[in-house]
């Protein structure tokens, strides 16, 4: 199969020449070894045994292999880090290391930071514009930058297309499969979290069962900042044997290791007057795919509203994980250029921005998510606060809509749907 070009391949394309070493990190299947393995002279992989062993035996091998060399999955052996680190500390030339990890080190694993030696990056799921669905015709590097004064395009895609897409998932080895099989190979991937993927990182899953319920609730949080406790009491209705908050707390903790929670933490913007701010992140799935098959909704169901939901805050099923889609594919765009993503909800709730990509020199562009072709008053009234809170940090404000046309509104909010959104 040929290789699929990624967004990150530009990063990639623009740094590796001019870095020792880096890092691609993200969950297991997201496409980390085929882009890495396009730069690569030589492939060592981790998960093979022999392999393995051979650097165990001989962690100077990293150096003496040629050039650029690919380490995939080195957190099995965290001494290759060290390794790596210490051969850039002798040698900074660009392009020699690039390392693939599907989770951090195993709790307990002492290794150095690799700061100023490896370059870290994440990986995600295959965005939006990177599925070959649709040309985008507005950027969000340019929104940032203040370079799009212009908002135009006009789509095909429409909602049950979207609906297509979430189930479909980002996986580039998944989302190709015949239908059935790719919900048996989604199946498969959330079965193995418990059976392999944690126990290979070095945590034991005693209830493997409980483990799935709990993370069947996180699914159903998807897209609100619903508490922990609230997704507890969610995974563990009915049942007398209920697992403590802190063996709760360590599933979170474990599955955001490996990479499968993917939250967007709440934005508190520095030296701003903006107050009583929540700190609760939003609360997200590595493809919003795993939280439909979690949750057991099927396309029919989406389209009909059906989808147990921990919290209500994002409306119908279908809109918490459009969002999440949408969410997934504005962190991919906003890597390109090194922006970071958050989100915005007050206190006492009176104003949320679903998304908050935030650039160089502190600018901001708000990004409300909407399950809908058309767009009101009452659907741009927070950016539009937000724009009045901040004044000239505020980039561009961003609806993201199902619908078929990009423009602006006469207020100057850009209405884009999600399919011609792009880096």
């Amino acid at each position: 199969m040929a290789y699929q070009r990624r967004i990150v391949d530009d990063v990639l394309d623009d740094l590796f020449p001019h870095l020792a070493a880096i890092a691609l990190e993200g969950a297991k299947g997201v496409g980390k070894t085929a882009t890495a393995s396009q730069r690569a002279a030589t492939v060592l992989t981790l998960n093979e045994p022999r392999q393995r062993e051979v650097l165990a035996g001989n962690p100077d091998y990293v150096v003496q292999a040629p050039p650029p060399v690919l380490i995939d999955e080195w957190q099995l052996e965290p001494s290759v880090w060290d390794r790596v680190r210490r051969a850039v500390d002798d040698n900074s030339k660009g392009g020699q290391f690039l390392l693939a990890g599907s989770a951090s080190v195993p709790p307990g694993v002492r290794i150095h930071s690799g700061a100023g030696r490896i370059v870290s990056f994440p990986m995600r799921p295959l965005a939006f514009a990177e599925r070959g669905i649709d040309e985008p015709t507005v950027s969000l590097g340019a929104l940032l930058r203040g370079e799009q004064s212009e908002i135009s395009g006009r789509t095909t895609i429409d909602l049950q297309t979207y609906a297509d897409e979430i189930l479909r998932s980002g996986f580039p080895g998944i989302r190709d499969l015949p239908e059935r099989a790719r919900r048996v190979q989604l199946d498969s991937y959330v079965a193995r979290i418990a059976e392999r993927e944690l126990p290979e990182n070095g945590i034991t899953v005693r209830r493997p069962n409980a483990l799935r319920s709990w993370l069947a609730a996180y699914g159903a949080a998807t897209a609100t900042d619903a508490s922990y406790s609230t997704i507890l009491d969610a995974a563990t209705a009915g049942d007398d044997d209920k697992p403590t908050r802190a063996t709760s707390d360590s599933y979170r903790e474990h599955l955001q290791r490996i990479f499968v929670l993917d939250p967007i933490p709440a934005w508190i913007p520095t030296f701003n007057t903006l107050k009583r701010l929540t700190h609760a992140p939003k609360h997200h799935l590595v493809d919003p795919a795993i939280a439909a098959r979690l949750v057991g909704i099927g396309k029919p169901g989406l389209l009909r509203g059906e989808g147990t939901r921990v919290s209500a805050q994002t409306g119908t099923w279908l809109g918490a994980l459009f969002e999440s889609l949408t969410a997934q594919s504005v962190r991919v765009y906003a890597g390109a250029f090194d922006a970071e993503v958050g989100h915005l909800r007050t206190k006492n709730t009176d104003h949320e921005v679903d998304l908050i990509v935030e650039g160089e020199d502190r600018k901001v562009v708000g990004v409300e998510v909407k399950l809908a072709a058309t767009v009101t008053d009452k659907d741009v009234r927070h950016l539009n606060w937000l724009h009045d809170q901040i004044g000239d940090r505020m980039a561009d404000r961003v609806v993201v809509t199902t619908g078929e046309f990009a423009y602006r509104r006469p207020d100057g909010v850009a209405v884009v749907p999600l399919a011609l959104l792009g880096p």
